[in-house]
């Protein structure tokens, strides 16, 4: 009987499970988005090859990412908005890109760009996906192998990428804005300690975990350790959370096939740029739908974008090897950050200490 009640719950467990997984959220998202995303990121790289520098086109590329953070509000707002996390992006790959330089500096800048880039985003109300492609411009400049005279090059092109996909958000907007009407500027929520402030340091902390254990384990280029961590623990609740780790985890080994295949494949400059757009494209179109869906094209848009330059210099199997244990390993800190994060206790014990460094009256 009581065998009989166990099997009962486990099956009910798994039925809630594959229903959390298999859940298909609807879209109101126009296709001209995911067009105008796949040129914003494509744009830069078809320049870079075609003046033979791919490695200057997927710098710039990565700025082309800000056009994601649009929303969807009047043309004014829109664009202030855009040009700040411009700003945003560029400064956080500055600052990676400097810690390469002096390696123990790497884990301290990760961990400030988190807490700071977190609490503006949460501030100043900003919707996904948030702090996740700032943090995301850190740690690929921060291992990206360049001499220190060509810091001020890498700065410039992506801030060319991102002054590119302005103009895009402009064009887009005005398009946009004659097909449907904006929505309101809402009213920013009043800043509490613990969304602000308490959840950023916890999140920044444990993306800095994840990075000084992939460093302990001598892990190469780990740079996607941290970015998995964070892109699980940002989740509004526990089961938010575990449901991001296993769409993550999931769509990464997808992912990972489809990005083994293309590496098999004679890619060559345009072939890389082309590839690219498509599955940017790809992922504007169906990540709202279905994150883990979703995830089986970002993760081989994400290993062109930060291996490119330097494909074959190892083989396509030990890449995605790499990549698979950087998720996973991402993925495990991030859900102990968010059982860590959602917790009652922790967050009457760490808040207290916490209360204690932020200047009274600052944040209720």
């Amino acid at each position: 009987m009581a065998g009989t009640q166990a099997w009962h719950r486990l099956k009910s467990l798994l039925q809630a499970e594959l229903s959390h997984l298999t859940a298909i959220q609807p879209s109101d998202r126009v296709w001209q988005m995911p067009l105008a995303t796949a040129l914003a990121t494509g744009l830069p790289l078809l320049a870079g090859a075609y003046f033979d520098h791919l490695n200057y086109g997927l710098v710039a590329s990565l700025g082309g990412l800000v056009f994601l953070y649009l929303p969807g509000t009047p043309l004014y707002h829109r664009m202030v908005s855009v040009m700040a996390c411009a700003f945003g992006m560029a400064a956080c790959y500055a600052l990676g890109i400097m810690s390469h330089f002096v390696p123990a500096l790497m884990m301290p800048v990760l961990v400030f760009a988190t807490i700071l880039v977190t609490m503006v985003c949460r501030f100043y109300a900003l919707g996904p996906p948030g702090s996740l492609f700032f943090v995301m411009a850190a740690s690929i400049g921060a291992y990206s192998p360049i001499p220190l005279a060509a810091l001020p090059t890498m700065v410039g092109l992506i801030t060319l990428g991102c002054l590119q996909a302005c103009l895009i958000a402009f064009c887009y907007s005005l398009l946009v804005l004659r097909k449907r009407p904006p929505k309101p500027v809402m009213p920013l929520p009043p800043p509490t300690f613990d969304f602000v402030v308490f959840d950023a340091v916890v999140i920044g902390a444990f993306v800095g975990i994840s990075l000084a254990i992939a460093q302990a384990l001598q892990v190469e280029k780990a740079y996607w350790v941290p970015v998995s961590c964070l892109a699980v623990i940002q989740g509004s609740s526990l089961r938010a959370v575990w449901n991001r780790q296993l769409h993550r985890i999931i769509g990464t080994s997808l992912g990972l096939l489809v990005a083994w295949g293309l590496l098999l494949l004679p890619l060559d400059k345009w072939t890389i740029s082309l590839t690219m757009m498509a599955l940017s494209f790809i992922i504007e179109l169906t990540v709202v739908r279905h994150y883990a869906f979703a995830t089986a094209f970002i993760t081989p848009m994400t290993i062109l974008l930060a291996e490119a330059a330097t494909l074959g210099h190892s083989s396509a199997a030990t890449l995605i090897q790499a990549r698979f244990f950087d998720t996973l390993l991402g993925c495990v800190v991030g859900l102990i950050g968010g059982i860590c994060l959602h917790n009652a206790l922790f967050r009457t014990i760490v808040g207290r200490y916490l209360r204690r460094v932020i200047p009274a009256g600052r944040i209720s």
